[in-house]
C-alpha cells in the first residue's frame, strides 16, 4: 500500500483496555440470568461481535437478551466509573503520526459515550468516533471502514485498520484497507495471532510498541 493516509482504530482492546471488563460484565449478567458463564466463555461468545449478534446468541440460550444486556451495561458502566484503562503505549501512536484518525467500533453509541469519549484520547479523534449505530451493517461487513474513510476524505486503500478481533479484520479486508491484527497485553486467547492472520490480517502486532514500529516502517518505506 502507499504511505498510510489514515488510521482506523477499533476501540475495546485497541484504544482502551476494556475487553476484559466487558466480558466479565457479560459473564456476570448471563450467570445471573440462570446460565452459568465464565469470562473466558463470554470472551469466546461475544468478543468483537455487534450487539445484534450477541442478542441472537443469548436468544439461542433461551435468555431475555434485553434484560441481560441491561444488567451487563449496568455492571460495565459501574466499572467505567471506577477506571477506563488505556492500552499501554496508545498515546505515543496517536501523537506520533500526523494523519487523520477515526474510531470504528461495533459498540453502541451510548457505550462509546460512557467509555472512549470520557477519556483524553477522544480529543485526538474529534468528531470521528463511529459506532455500529452509524452504519447499516456492523463489522464484519465493510460498511464501518468505508464510512470512516469517506468521512476522513481518504481512499480505503490508503487506510490502516487495526482491530483485535476477526470481525474487524474481515471488515478491513472487504473494504480494501490494510488490516492489522492487534494483540494487547490483556489478550490471552490461545493462537489468536493465527486466527487474525487466517481472517486476512496482513500484519499482526503484539502491543502498541510493535504497532508504532510497523507504522513507522510503512511511512519510511514510502518516503524513501
Amino acid at each position: 500500500m502507499r504511505r498510510p493516509g489514515a488510521i482506523l482504530f477499533d476501540c475495546d482492546g485497541v484504544l482502551i483496555d476494556s475487553e476484559p471488563m466487558g466480558c466479565e460484565a457479560l459473564a456476570q449478567a448471563v450467570t445471573a440470568a440462570g446460565h452459568p458463564m465464565t469470562r473466558a466463555q463470554a470472551t469466546a461468545a461475544f468478543s468483537g461481535h455487534a450487539a445484534a449478534d450477541s442478542r441472537a446468541h443469548m436468544a439461542r440460550l433461551g435468555l431475555d437478551a434485553a434484560a441481560v444486556f441491561a444488567e451487563s451495561d449496568r455492571l460495565l458502566f459501574q466499572m467505567f466509573d471506577q477506571a477506563i484503562p488505556h492500552v499501554p503505549g496508545i498515546e505515543a501512536v496517536l501523537d506520533g503520526f500526523a494523519v487523520p484518525m477515526a474510531v470504528c467500533s461495533n459498540s453502541s453509541a451510548r457505550r462509546l459515550d460512557l467509555s472512549i469519549r470520557r477519556t483524553p484520547l477522544a480529543a485526538r479523534f474529534g468528531a470521528h468516533i463511529y459506532s455500529a449505530d452509524d452504519v447499516a451493517a456492523p463489522k464484519p461487513a465493510p460498511d464501518m471502514a468505508l464510512f470512516a474513510a469517506a468521512r476522513l476524505g481518504v481512499a480505503p486503500a490508503h487506510a490502516v485498520f487495526v482491530d483485535d478481533n476477526t470481525h474487524g479484520i474481515r471488515c478491513a479486508v472487504a473494504a480494501g484497507c490494510l488490516a492489522v491484527g492487534f494483540i494487547g497485553p490483556s489478550d490471552h486467547r490461545p493462537g489468536h495471532a493465527d486466527v487474525l492472520r487466517a481472517a486476512g490480517a496482513a500484519h499482526v502486532v503484539h502491543g502498541m510498541a510493535e504497532f508504532h514500529a510497523l507504522l513507522t516502517r510503512l511511512s519510511l518505506s514510502q518516503a524513501a
